[in-house]
């Protein structure tokens, strides 16, 4: 693979931009997916913050849920941030009836488990094989994970505050999860170890 990995940023609804612009900043050539060819194009894959019964809806509209559920069959490396996580997941709690995902994952999240919008909260959070200082992380109608199954690597919690110890951060293979959305502040250590893993894949 060239130095610079073709990532797209799933463009159907959420923070496309900001994770554009996060992915071209940590070393990816970085583009809007929005059709079965454009999917084809990418060597990894992030589905955005946003609304996952939206997102879920808009898979199928765009007729774009099994080139992604064969492209993750196939090994292609996802990452997804907040919404991004729900969809990811084998087993969402407290979702629409109605609401399918990819069943990347083996976990099991609560969506919006953090409470509703107002209750949108920053805390810091340590993410194994990152180094430096914890991530400043924002949670936005974060979902958390209640549960994982085998293979899954936990590689987050939250340190402090009523939410402490909550996993929000986990990766199965080349599967890559957070509650929080690394996009929207000027870290860009997250995507850069998502860039790698795409790289090394």
């Amino acid at each position: 693979m060239s130095e610079a990995p073709v990532i797209g940023v799933l463009a159907l609804q959420g923070d496309v931009r900001e994770h554009v612009a996060a992915l071209a900043a940590a070393g990816a050539q970085a583009r809007s997916v929005r059709r079965r060819q454009e999917l084809d194009a990418v060597d990894g894959l992030v589905i955005p913050g946003g609304e996952s019964t939206t997102i879920s809806k808009l898979v199928d509209v765009f007729d774009l849920r099994e080139p992604i559920d064969k492209r993750i069959a196939g090994g292609m490396p996802v990452y997804g941030s907040c919404a991004g996580m729900i969809m990811l997941a084998t087993e969402v709690l407290d979702g629409r009836p109605d609401q399918r995902g990819f069943d990347g994952i083996a976990m099991t999240v609560r969506r919006n488990a953090f409470g509703r919008q107002v209750d949108s909260f920053e805390a810091p959070v340590r993410i194994s094989g990152v180094d430096g200082d914890p991530f400043h992380a924002v949670f936005i109608r974060a979902p958390w994970v209640e549960r994982v199954g085998d293979g899954v690597e936990v590689l987050g919690r939250v340190d402090e505050g009523p939410a402490a110890g909550r996993i929000v951060a986990v990766r199965q293979g080349n599967l890559l999860a957070t509650s929080f959305h690394p996009e929207l502040t000027g870290d860009r250590r997250l995507h850069r170890y998502f860039v790698d893993l795409v790289r090394a894949a």
